[in-house]
Parts: structure tokens; sequence; C-alpha cells
């Protein structure tokens, strides 16, 4: 991704159209013009990929996006690139700004092929032996199914094994969702323009997209840096915000936090919350459990406290209440859910713990599941963490429509409870009421194994106990739980690490975010 020093908001299709319409209509930025400086910062990409130069395919569409790979053919010709330009529709449907740019490239030596020409099916049938192909379909207002020439061409490119460059999004990517409408360009590459879009970041687009970037391409920065309804987090924002240790500071003052986790099935939960949060710069760490789970904390992290529980049938009973309770004012901020199970014992014990607490709080996995099944959430200051089946189950709906658009789902999630609200999957949102989403860039598919969100839980709730508020603490907490699995993915693979690598590396991984804060 391009670096930028303000922050990088991501924008819908429509929020796009808009901007580019201001940029023409209030700043004197012609159409034509950022049209040329799109396909130019194609083009660089391009030249990144092919150095030497080589054969390239330019399939365009009708639309803006096909004047765009108009500008990358005739750019491409000059710097003596082998350019094949193939139109997924007829001369007399473009419009008028690709119209425009098709004649220029035309008069420069690109000889665009439309569908009704017989060699255009010839030339599409022999991709394989192309060095590269631009993908100039269909740009950010697709929304229907693909078919026709277009679908064509998609199924053709991705049949031919040939890298692609996308050119803004790949062509049927709905931009909005990242849904797939019908057919979908595989990208190796894809170059969006202005500001990033939300297709990045969910659904099919999400991994079809491949390696992208942005290019501004001369739309104004105030544009640019209006707020929209999502941004993306970067590390300069973190730094600033993570607590610093005064240098006469005590354990007491760096933030003390109660974990109400594990069972006797599932003991290794509190042990890597606790793990991480004593890593992640706790300075009193109690975990509150059953026996099991106490020796168990007790053997694996000997920083911390132990308030044992009773228990019914290895799992912490209705009783345990009050003992909590009795030791609330000691905790700063409190982990409830990993591996505490949802048996009727635990349900009762949350029921009773939450009608009267009153510290920050991140509500975690099973915790999640009490709340889906009726128990009302505490009136304080709260974290929810979910992953997809967790959301499913909190707003009562199918997995597979909470990923159709996570966004909008975070936004549902927000509405109903009120509370700070993170959504776990790559690139994990971060939602609150009257603030802009976050979404986090780091992290990486190593992660996808048990015990992560454990860790997590530990890292917000320490960032909760050292007076962050939830939706700092949220934001913060997911960048620097992936920035410790990129770590991790660096210095061990990027397959075959544990959520307990990822908690030891928590500590290298704040020291490179503020350094880096600090360097620039």
């Amino acid at each position: 991704m391009e670096e930028r020093k303000t922050p990088m908001w991501i924008a819908t299709a429509e929020h796009s159209r808009h901007i580019d319409r201001r940029a023409t209509e209030e700043f004197g930025v012609p159409a034509k013009v950022l049209m040329e400086r799109a396909g130019l910062a194609v083009f660089d990409a391009i030249r990144e990929m092919l150095p030497n130069g080589g054969r390239i395919t330019v399939f365009c569409g009708k639309g803006n996006n096909g004047g765009d790979g108009f500008v990358i053919a005739r750019v491409a010709l000059d710097h003596q690139f082998a350019v094949d330009c193939l139109v997924a529709a007829e001369e007399s449907d473009l419009t008028p700004d690709a119209m425009e740019q098709m004649r220029i490239a035309k008069a420069q030596g690109v000889h665009p092929i439309f569908t009704s020409d017989a060699r255009w099916h010839r030339k599409a049938e022999c991709l394989g032996c192309r060095d590269l192909i631009v993908d100039a379909l269909l740009g950010t207002g697709a929304r229907c199914e693909v078919k026709g020439a277009v679908k064509d061409a998609i199924q053709m490119i991705n049949r031919s094994g040939v890298p692609v460059v996308s050119v803004d999004v790949p062509s049927g990517i709905c931009s909005n969702t990242g849904e797939e409408l019908g057919e979908s360009i595989w990208a190796l590459r894809t170059v969006t323009f202005g500001m990033p879009k939300r297709f990045l970041f969910e659904g099919t687009g999400l991994e079809h997209s491949g390696y992208w970037t942005v290019s501004e391409i001369g739309i104004p920065s105030v544009l640019l840096n209006e707020p929209t309804a999502a941004r993306l987090i970067d590390s300069d924002w973190v730094a600033n915000l993570l607590p610093e240790r005064l240098r006469d500071s005590h354990k007491g003052d760096n933030g003390s936090l109660l974990i109400v986790a594990g069972s006797r099935s599932m003991r290794g939960a509190a042990c890597l919350a606790a793990r991480a949060a004593i890593r992640s710069g706790a300075g009193l760490v109690t975990v509150a459990g059953t026996s099991d789970v106490c020796a168990a904390v007790s053997a694996s992290v000997p920083e911390a406290i132990l308030l044992p529980l009773p228990e019914t049938n290895g799992v912490i009973s209705a009783d345990a209440a009050q003992i909590v309770l009795d030791n609330r004012s000691k905790y700063h901020s409190a982990l409830f859910g990993p591996g505490l199970t949802h048996e009727t014992p635990v349900l009762d014990f949350l029921s009773k713990v939450w009608s009267e607490w009153q510290r920050p709080c991140v509500i975690d996995a099973d915790a999640l599941t009490a709340v889906s099944e009726g128990i009302p959430l505490p009136t304080a200051e709260c974290v929810l963490t979910p992953h997809p089946g967790e959301m499913s189950r909190l707003l009562h709906t199918s997995i597979a429509e909470i990923q159709s658009d996570r966004f909008r789902t975070v936004s549902q999630a927000v509405d109903q409870f009120g509370q700070c609200v993170l959504l776990k999957g790559p690139y994990t949102i971060v939602g609150e009421p009257g603030q802009p989403m976050m979404v986090n860039c780091t992290g990486n598919s190593g992660m996808a194994t048990a015990g992560m969100g454990d860790v997590l839980g530990g890292i917000i709730a320490t960032l909760l106990a050292q007076d962050l508020p939830s939706y700092y603490a949220a934001s913060c907490g997911m960048f620097w739980h992936g920035a410790s699995g990129d770590l991790c993915s660096t210095e061990i693979g990027p397959i075959g690490y544990s959520a307990g690598d990822v908690a030891d590396t928590l500590a290298k991984a704040r020291c490179r975010i503020v350094s880096a804060c600090h360097r620039k």
C-alpha cells in the first residue's frame, strides 16, 4: 500500500464518483487528466513487473475503466511493449471519455480490436503466450451480474494462467461489498485510485485483488482527506495512542486486570489471555477460574495472581459471582469469556456478575454466546470481539449474511448493542457509536489457528486497564496483535507458529511500532 501521512479513508463506489466529480467541477481537474494519470499509474506497476518490456494484452470495457485501458495501451506501446488491445464492446458502445481515449490511442499506433472483429476471439484464445494481461473491463460502478463479451473475456483471462493487473477493481467484483458478480478476474495486482475501496477488505474481492496499491492520480488532497464511514488504521496512529510508562511508575499504575476464563476442558484459554496481558505490559493480572484452570495458569504464567472460584462439573458455578464482585474494586478492567463454556452455571454466573459490574471489559468467546442467549451486557464500557460465527449468533442471522458485507454487519451490531464491536477476520473491523469504523491492515493467514482470539482479548483488556477508551483500545489492540503475528510469520515461518508465539512477540512488536513512529 502507498504510504500517506494523513489518514487513509476508505471509499464506497458512490463516494469515489462524488470526489471525481468534485475534482472536475470545483477544482478544475479535467476527467481526461484523471484518466491519463490513472493509466500512467498502472503502467508504472507494469514496468515494475516487466522491467525489460514484454508482450501485454489490454482488455478494455466501454466505460471510463476502458478509457484508462486505452491510455495504458498507448503508453505501453510508446515504451516499446508489444501491445494487443481487445475491447469487450463495439466502438459505438463506448462512452464519450472512453471514445476520446480510444481515438488518441489509435492515432498513436494502438489497434483496438472490437468484439465483432473475427480476430477478437482468436487473440483472446491465445492469451497464454502473453507476459501480462491488463484488466480494464469494469470499474467501481459495476452492480449487475456480468454477461456477454465481458463475461467471455473474464473467463478467458482466468483460464490463461497469465498474471493480471486490474485497473481500480478486478472486473466482476462489487466495489462496495467485494461480492462476485457471477464471474470475476483473479488479479495478481490491483492499482486502485484516490482511496482504498471496500472490496479490498471483504468478500471475494479480498482474495481476487492480489497485492494492491493506491495511486492518488492528482485528486486534490482536501477531497481525499474528507472523512468517510471507515478508515484504514496505521502505525503512527497506534504508536501515538499506546500508553507510555513513567519512570517512577509501579505495577499498580500500569493496569490491574481480571481475566475470567477457562474450564476443565479448556484451561489453555486462560493461560494464553494472561500471557498476552503480561506481554502487553499489564502491571497486575489476576485469573479467576476453576481449580484446574488456576493450576494450569500457575504452571505456565507464574506472574499471574490466582482467584480460585467454586465450580460445578468443571465449570465456574453461579456461587462464584459474589467472590468476583467482592474483589472488583481491585481491577481496572476485565476479560470475560475465553474457554468458559456456555453451561447453565456459567450463564447464571455471568448474569449475576454483569448486573453489578462497572469496570470496562472485553466480552469474548463463550461470554458472547451468553449475550446471544439473552444475558444482558454490563452497563459499563464494553468491547465485544466476535468472530463471524459468534456474530451470526448475536445478530441471529447466517454466517454467509455476516460475511456478505462486513461493514454493514459491524454497523448493525453497533446499533443493536450500543457498544464497541470488533469483528474478527482478515482486515478486522472495529466500530463504535458516533465513530468511523477502523479497518486493520496487519496480520496474516498464519494467525488462523486456535488461541489467537484469547491473545487479542488479553491485549485489549490490558489497554482498557491502562485507561484507553474502548474504541481506541480495540483499534490499537487489533493492530498490535496483527503486527506481532506478522513478526512471527517473518521470524518463524508463515504457517505453524502458535498463539503463544504471538503472545511472546508482543513486546517486540510494540517496540517496532513505537520506534517506527519516532524515526519518522
